[in-house]
Formats: structure tokens, sequence, C-alpha cells
């Protein structure tokens, strides 16, 4: 009884014809767009500025392709016959498109239902139909730009008189041995771009998923799945088609490779070798072989697609031709593929028995949050950055759109704004390197929302790593030396910080590590790479990557009868590493607790932060874009902005030994809080998006520094006191402490009265509040105005700096 056979439910020579129109015929909608506008005549005489931008934007060499101008693909596939492209991309939202256009007109040929289900065989169908319209090459190819062309024409030609013989003797086909393989001929990879789902229920489908979402059901599908990458290979040539010769006859055998594993051809399988049963031996060709790069990656799971109790699962991706090199291990990626099985192959397969394993073949990759340097802004963004640079209250409104669900901690978010954009790496001529990356670190008590700034900041950051200090080892954190499963070679797998190359890598708990584990970090902090000397590798890794590390005091708790440094507990030679120190303290008060419990109270009634007072707050991707603008400048520091620096380190130094014979010092004034307070500036020069560093900027850097200094001595009168005179006296204060606003060569305690008012008033309080202030403590002799009303003299300063200076 013979089988039952089932007519296929698609007719594949039908379907190609379909492809073949669509690539003939397909016009983007911008190329439609493009083709009315121009025939419209506005202006009359031509002088429109925005048509002579389109005119600009079309070449003299268009006008000689003719129509393949307008032709997406057909423009595309030019490109490939004049070897300017090699990777030919299918976007499914065209051919929807087309199928959409045509299905009133013609038969209903299911193409994108059937490219979805069953894509690894539309690939083929699709570059037949690719083959069958490839436009000739505008320019004859020579031996300098690919030898395969020169190789191929000259195999044409042989084969076109093998035909031309053996059609005249016996009207057959030539023996299939000397027909070249259509992957050999084909100078281009074909891929399919997934359509973009829609909000409506029948396309949820095409959703990414994760990764234990993809079932059996999905095997052979197009599917799009999502996950961070951590494992990246090196890109490895894969062979896709062996040529052979043989010593007897000469003739070129090929042999086409689809499959892991594959055998040698050993004997010539020509006819003349039959004929004369010599049996001649082949040779592998490698020059005229045809290898496709070849690069695999493994995903794991988003950290949110987890289940409570469960561990990430992975999953193996195979990217070949123009896909390899577009992932780096730590990026947030939407790959879309095509979910198909693979045997075991070797001792594997001895063990697994009758299970085999699944990759996906990558098709096209989205990347989730693009680099900084990628990033492209649109002109109603750029627009309404300008507009908002105009108010000057740009550096507020950003540093505001910090965790905005998070109450208060102002200086805290300047500071962390500051350090996503940072300052100017800077490398001398001699090869030194100068860092420019910001380090910050938070101490405080539990429950000030530490953890929940660290991971707001991975959220925003476009490379963030989040690690906790006591789930991380010194090898975690930096590189080990672990087998490639694939190669079977020793080979550097990269730590957090490495994968936090160019972005930020925030440790919580930064106070339980290891002391052993915490000395890996010191490398990295000051000279931003990691040196490795582990089983036979010697190598530098790079790790430019901005540190933001949480810790708790020693006791859990800040302890003010003990001294800061003892609080803090960390190394010396780890706190002058960071720029800015913060001790964020859990002090009771009447008004900001009641502040903080509506904040919190309505956060949890309305599922979002109030509203602010100037009612602009920044999505992270917003905050992204403005920081991506602002990395785009180098500013540079100015003779007067350098000379005024020098003063304020100086004024610094001092103000550490009257510190340390006090017993209040916390922390060394060194060299490197100098190149703090100057990759601050530049951060802030940065977020006026200009080419110079001003003195206000080094004003708001030193204001900073202070800041987090000031923050460590729990005056208890100065945190119960906030009557707005009282304000303004510790801000007045805090400027002449930090050198802000000094008058000439920065004797201390003689201040610039404008630029004092400037900076008060600029803090929201009004001009009667400032001068209520000045008569305030000018009566009970804390200062006085001199120079007809232009100066502030401290007076309580100048007498204790005299009598430090009598003292030594």
């Amino acid at each position: 009884m013979a089988l039952h056979t089932v007519p296929a439910f698609v007719n594949y020579e039908e379907q190609e014809a379909a492809f073949v129109d669509f690539l003939q015929h397909f016009k983007s909608s911008s190329a439609e767009a493009a083709e009315q506008l121009e025939g419209l005549d506005i202006s009359g005489d031509g002088d429109s500025d925005e048509y002579d931008m389109m005119d600009d934007a079309v070449p003299d060499a268009t006008q000689d392709r003719g129509r393949h101008s307008k032709l997406k693909y057909m423009q595309m596939l030019q490109e490939v016959a004049d070897r300017t492209r090699s990777a030919v991309v299918i976007d499914l939202n065209d051919l929807e498109a087309y199928e959409k256009a045509a299905s009133s007109e013609e038969a209903d040929y299911k193409l994108i239902a059937s490219i979805e289900r069953n894509a690894h065989h539309y690939i083929e169908i699709f570059s037949r139909a690719v083959d069958r319209v490839l436009p000739p090459p505008t320019k004859e190819p020579n031996f300098k730009d690919d030898v395969l062309d020169i190789i191929m024409t000259q195999r044409s030609k042989r084969n076109e008189r093998v035909q031309e013989q053996q059609g005249g003797e016996e009207g057959a086909q030539p023996p299939p041995e000397s027909i070249f393989p259509p992957a050999l001929t084909r100078r281009y990879t074909l891929n399919f771009k997934p359509r973009i789902p829609s909000g409506a229920s029948s396309q949820r489908n095409m959703k990414a998923l994760a990764v234990r979402n993809v079932r059996g059901e999905h095997l052979g599908h197009l599917i799009t799945v999502r996950g961070i990458a951590t494992r990246v290979s090196d890109v490895k040539p894969a062979v896709q088609v062996n040529a052979y010769s043989c010593d007897r006859c000469g003739c070129e055998i090929f042999q086409p490779v689809t499959t892991k594993q594959f055998t040698p051809m050993v004997e010539c399988p020509s006819d003349e070798c039959k004929k004369n049963n010599t049996k001649g031996q082949l040779f592998l060709s490698t020059r005229a072989s045809k290898f496709l790069p070849f690069q695999e990656v493994k995903i794991q799971e988003m950290a949110d697609q987890v289940p409570v109790g469960h561990i990430p699962r992975q999953l193996s991706i195979h990217c070949h031709g123009a896909l390899v090199r577009q992932i780096n291990p730590g990026d947030v990626i939407d790959v879309a593929g095509i979910f198909l099985p693979t045997p075991y192959t070797g001792f594997k397969a001895i063990r697994a028995g009758l299970l085999t394993d699944t990759y996906l073949e990558a098709q096209y990759v989205m990347q989730h949050k693009k680099a900084y340097d990628d990033i492209v802004l649109a002109q109603p963004t750029l627009r309404r950055m300008n507009e908002l640079e105009r108010t000057g209250q740009l550096y507020e409104y950003l540093s505001r759109s910090i965790a905005p669900e998070i109450f208060g901690h102002v200086d805290v978010k300047k500071a962390l704004l500051l350090q996503l954009i940072g300052g100017v790496t800077k490398e001398v001529g001699d090869g030194m390197r100068i860092r420019g990356d910001i380090n910050v670190c938070l101490m405080g008590d539990p429950g000030v929302a530490k953890s929940q700034l660290l991971k707001y900041i991975t959220k925003v950051a476009p490379r963030g790593v989040y690690t906790t200090g006591r789930g991380s080892s010194g090898v975690g954190l930096t590189a080990a030396v672990m087998r490639d499963p694939v190669t079977d070679e020793m080979v550097l797998e990269g730590g957090a910080l490495v994968l936090a190359d160019n972005g930020m890598c925030c440790i919580d708990e930064f106070d339980k590590m290891d002391d052993g584990d915490r000395t890996a970090i010191h490398e990295v902090m000051e000279q931003q790479t990691i040196s490795i000397s582990k089983a036979g590798i010697t190598t530098t890794l790079n790790a430019r990557t901005s540190i933001l590390a949480a810790a708790n005091p020693l006791y859990g708790r800040y302890n003010p009868r003990i001294s800061p440094v003892e609080n803090i507990n960390l190394p010396a030679a780890l706190l002058s590493r960071f720029d800015v120190l913060f001790l964020i303290l859990d002090t009771p008060s009447r008004d900001s607790d009641e502040e903080l419990a509506r904040h919190v109270t309505h956060v949890h009634m309305h599922n979002a932060h109030p509203e602010a007072p100037g009612g602009i707050v920044f999505s992270p991707a917003e905050v992204r874009q403005w920081v991506a603008r602002a990395r785009s400048y180098r500013p540079t520091v100015p003779k007067e902005v350098s000379d005024y620096m020098v003063g304020a380190y100086v004024r610094m130094r001092q103000q550490q030994k009257r510190d340390e014979g006090s017993k209040k010092a916390f922390t060394h004034t060194s060299p490197r809080t100098l190149l703090g307070v100057l990759r601050l500036s530049q951060a802030l020069a940065r977020l006026r998006f200009t080419n110079e560093v001003i003195t206000e900027d080094v004003d708001e850097a030193l204001r900073l520094v202070e800041v987090s200094k000031a923050s460590l001595y729990a005056d208890e009168n100065r945190r119960d006191d906030h009557t707005p005179s009282s304000k303004i006296y510790h801000l007045i204060k805090t400027m002449e402490a930090s050198g802000a606003a000094a008058v000439g060569d920065g004797t201390r305690g003689e201040l610039d009265l404008r630029r004092v008012r400037e900076r008060v008033l600029a803090k929201g309080f009004t001009a009667d509040q400032f001068e209520q202030a000045i008569d305030e403590y000018a009566l009970l002799d804390v200062w006085q105005t001199t120079g007809e009303g232009t100066r502030l003299v401290f007076i309580e300063a100048g007498d204790e700096d005299m009598d430090a200076d009598n003292d030594f």
C-alpha cells in the first residue's frame, strides 16, 4: 500500500516570483514622499531651504542609476553587486506592506506567515530570488578588489566551454561537480528583520520572549528573545563550501557544508577519473573555498524575568557574516533569530544519548541601551534641549530627575549626575593616561535609599553593572581564567569591572567585602586597567569605568561618639581614590521627617513621584540623551581658572592642617583631591554645553566636595536650626571654607559680596532674607562689610588665622 501523499500548502515557485516582484518594485515610504515632493514648487524660484537640502542629498551619480534610486532593495542589491555591501536585510514590515497592497489584486501567498514559521527554508528561497534580480556591477572588479572574483570569472568561462562541448556531443546537462554551488557564488548574507509589534493582541507572539518561554513549538520559527550577553567568543572563520582539486584530471570539486561536522572528500568523483578508473586524489584548495565569520554568544535571562527561587537560564546564539562583533558582554539585547536544534558531537553525543541541544541562528540584533556615542538626537529633542538650556536651570532639572521617587539628597543627586557625565580623559604624549571618570562613595545609615540610587544609576547608564560586596570575589570583579568549551583553550572571562568598561559599576555593601578582594579595585579606580598573570596568560585588560560604591559605617549606624575615621573604617589608599565621599545620616527632625513621610505615602498611593516645583522631570531615556550630548564636549581650563584652582587647593591644604589639629580630619587632601575638583568642574562645563571651564564651575565643584565633607560632622545645632538666616549663614560659611567667591589672592575670611549674593539668590532665597541675614550676623560680630559694601570679612576667621600663624 502506497503512502498517502499530502500536497504542499504553499507553492514555492509562486512565492519566489512574488519575492522577485517585491525586490524589483518595492519603494520605501521615504522614497515615495521624496517622489511626491519633487513635483512641488512652493517658492516659485526654487530658493526654499527645505527643498535645497533634498536637492543636495541627491548626488549626480543617482541620475545614472535611474529608477534604482527610488527602489529600496534594488539600490541595496546594486551596492552588493558593486562590492560595497555584504549584507542584505529584508525588513518584514516592508514585505507585510507589499503583501497587503498586492493581496487585493492577486491571490494571497501568505508570505509573512510562511517566513515566520519556516524561516530557515525561506532564506534559501529568498536568496534564489535575489540571485535572479541581482543587477550587473557598474565597475569591473580587478584582482586588487577580490581574488575570488577573478577565480570565479575564469571558472565560469571554463564551465561555459564544458557546457558547449557536452551540449554538442550528447545534448545533456553538465555534471553536477562542474556547476558552482549557490553558496559559493553569493557574495552576500541574507537576513530577515522581524516585524515591529504593535499593541494588538494578535501580534502578541511577535514580542520579545524570555529565554525560559522559548518552547519546542518555536522550532524553525523566527522568534525574538531578550536577554543580557554574558559571553562572546572570538570571531573565527566557519567553512561554507570546500573546494578540492584533483591531481589526475584537474577537475574542481565543491562540497557544501551545512552541518557542524563533515567528512572531507578523498577520491575524485568526476567522470574522467571514473572512466579511466584512476581514483585521483583530491587536495583541499583553501583559497577557492568560501568561509563566513562566525561568533558564538551566550545570553542570559534578565533579572526581572527570573521567577523566585529559580536560576537564570542561558541560550546560545550563532552569529554569521555582518552580525558578528555587534554584541559585547554586558549588553542588553533583543535578538531575532531562527530557533533550531543541533545534535551533540564527539563524547558529548555518547553521554547525551537521544538529547539534542538548541541554539538561535541570529538574524537581527537590537541594542536596548546604546552607548553614548551611538545615540542620535532627533531635531525635536534638540529644539527642546535648546529651550531648556536658555532657562539656566538645567543643572537643577536634571539632578531632580535622578531617582525622583527618592526624597531629598539634593547634593548627592547632583554628584551622581556629574558622575554620569564625567570629566575628560587625557592621554599625554609619552603614553601616561589621566582618568576622567568620577568615583563616588555613599556611606550612610540603613534605610536612606543608597541601594535605590545605585539601581537607578545602573538603569540610566548604557553599560551599568550592579553587584554587591558579599556576593563578589576579587576574581568575579576583575577576570577569571577558564577553559573555552568551544575551542578547549584557556581564555579570560571578564568580571563585573570589565563588563562595565565605558560605563558604570555600582558596588553595594562595599564595607562587607574582604580586604583581599577590595584591593583588586585599587588599580581599576586610578589606572583603569586590570593586570592579569594567571595560567600562562599575562595581559592587561581595560576597565574604564566609574565606580559608585555604597557602604554602611563600622557598626551599621553612624556613631557620633567616635571619630569619623573609625566610623568609616576604609583604608586611606581606597578613600583617596574617591573624588566625592558622602555621609548620609538619618537624624530625627520633625520638619524633614514629616516631608519624607508625605513623599513616601504619596508614592505608594499614586505609584508615581509627587510633582516637582518646576514641573519638569525627565525619564531615564531622556537623561541618557542629555548626558550623551554633554559628553560630546571636551572642555579645557583657561589660565585664570587654573590660577583660581591653585589658590583654592592651597586653602584646602591649610584647612586640612587645622582639622588635623582639632581631630576633625577624616580624609587627606591630596593631589587626587585637586584632580577630583578638576573633573567635577569639567563635568559642570560639559553640562553647560561649552568647551571652557569658568570659575563658577570650580566654585560648584568645591561646594560639592565641601558639602560631602561637612556632612560628616554631626553638628546638632546646625541640623536643628532651619531658619532662612541660619541656612544663609551656613551657605556663606561653606563658601568661605571652600574658597568660593574669594577676593584677590584668596586671603581667608574675605569674600566678594556681589558673588555671594548671586549664589545665595540662586539657591532660592529672597533679597530681603539675604539682607536680614547679613545684618543679623553683623550685629553678632560674626562678619562685617567693607569696601563700601562690596566685601564681606569674617571677624572670627581672621582672628583664628592670626592665632594659628602665631602658634606655628
